[in-house]
Parts: structure tokens; sequence; C-alpha cells
């Protein structure tokens, strides 16, 4: 492999709802400062969440990173840079028809979004309208509200993983999938530089523990309305922090305090 003298310093790998995008708005004004400042240096920004590509695509340009790959639907897919969502929603349907096999009163536990009419999502999600149904267009995975109790979702989630479904929790959903998770995607993205940047990841939710854990900088965003992260390895060390501020905000401070530590060490 040949050196890119183009290559950044830094790439940031961030989810996105309680985390870059604020619980209760999904506004993500408040990290504009921090997101102009790597547009200024070239860091690329790899949005990395449970969204669809649909979703992410139009976010994606929002924040001027439409140049940059995105991580879509928890890991399943890739949204290669510059390129709009795709059509094919196979894998999508086969992870539906395993659901659809699973005994009675285990399905009937787990509603998702594919049960759910376009108003439904609207009203489960907070979303407008329009954003709904682009969170409606799943191509890899299901995400839904589990209603039943502990034991009986230990078993649900030992039905799909027998037929290669992994159920991954997130800060609003449950959402079950076949293939890659977040980590596995940033390793596969951060390979196709050299030299290799500096890896930063910003989560909130236990779906994101993976990547947090696998980036030299990994951020545990503030966001009392999920689940929550347990205390995690790194932590111990310091390359694993905790912001105070939820959401965008401290996301913001987060991402500003280590462009400033990067750039002033790299020179």
């Amino acid at each position: 492999m040949t050196t890119d003298h183009n290559a950044p310093r830094l790439i940031v790998f961030s989810d996105l709802d309680g985390t870059l995008l604020d619980h209760g708005s999904y506004s993500w004004a408040p990290a504009k400062p921090a997101l102009l400042r790597m547009r200024a240096l070239g860091a690329p920004l790899v949005l990395a969440s449970s969204k669809t590509a649909s979703e992410i695509a139009d976010l994606r340009d929002q924040m001027g990173f439409a140049d940059c790959p995105a991580i879509v639907e928890n890991g399943a897919g890739i949204l290669p840079a510059g390129a709009e969502a795709q059509a094919d929603r196979s894998a999508h349907e086969a992870l539906l028809a395993v659901l659809a096999e699973l005994p009675a009163d285990l399905r009937v536990c787990f509603s998702g979004f594919s049960d759910w009419s376009v108003e439904e999502v609207a009203a489960n999600t907070g979303l407008p309208l329009a954003q709904a149904r682009l969170a409606a267009r799943r191509q890899f995975s299901e995400p839904g509200l589990w209603s039943g109790n502990a034991e009986a979702q230990k078993a649900f989630e030992a039905a799909l993983a027998e037929k290669g479904i992994a159920a991954r929790q997130g800060g609003r959903y449950l959402t079950l999938s076949f293939g890659a998770t977040k980590a596995d995607r940033m390793a596969e993205i951060v390979s196709r530089y050299h030299p290799r940047p500096t890896t930063m990841a910003l989560g909130d939710a236990p779906n994101d523990v993976e990547m947090i854990e696998a980036a030299d900088f990994g951020v545990v965003v503030a966001n009392s309305h999920g689940p929550g992260i347990p205390s995690l390895v790194g932590e111990a060390e310091g390359r694993i922090t905790r912001t105070k501020v939820p959401g965008p905000e401290g996301w913001n401070l987060a991402v500003l305090e280590r462009i400033a530590q990067e750039y002033k060490e790299k020179g």
C-alpha cells in the first residue's frame, strides 16, 4: 500500500440518536463548531447508526460530509461516500421471514418498524412524517420494542441467533440484523487509509460499546433517557472518557478537545 499524503490525521465515528442528535429534538445544531472545525481540517466524519441509508444520506449531506462513507443500520451495511441509498431490501425480507417462523408467544412480544404504519413510526419515534417514511425503508435490520420479560427476551434472542440474527440494544430500540457490527465497519473503513489516522468514536448506548472500545479514543456521551453504558476497560487509562453534558453539546466539547490534542501533539 502506498502512502497517501492526503490521509487525515483524525477520523471521527459517531452514533446519531442521543449522541450527535439531541434525544428529544433530533437537532445537531450545538455540534456545529466542531463540525466546521473538522471540515476545515479535512477530518472525516463517519456517521454510524441504526438509521437507514435513506435517513443518513440526508443528514450526512446537511452536515457537510457527503464525501465520507457512513455505517448504516447498526453496522449491517455501509453507505459509500457520495452515494444515494439503494433499493435492494432482500436482506430485510429474509430477516422478516425468520421472525415470522418464531413461536407465537415470542414473536408477539416484539413490535418492529415493519409492524407499524408510517404514522405509527412517526408517533413512536417522534420523527416528522417525512423522516418516518425514510426510517421505515429498512434494508438490513429491524428495530423494535420488546414488551415481554427478560427470560422471554433471552429465548427470543437465542432463537434468532440460531438463524444468524443478532439482537442489539440501542438507546431506544432492540435492533435485529444479519452481518457486521459498527466496530467491524469502522475497521473496514480505517483500513483504506495509510498512514492510519487516529480514530475517535462517540456513542451513548450498548450497541456503541464495541466501536467505542475499538477506537484509539472513545467517548461515552451522557444520555439519561437510554439504558446507559457500564464502566469500560479503557476508562481507567483515560483512553475512554465520558461527557458531563448530554447529546450534541457534549459531543461538540469532546470533539473540539480531541482536535486540540491531536493537532497540538502532531504539530
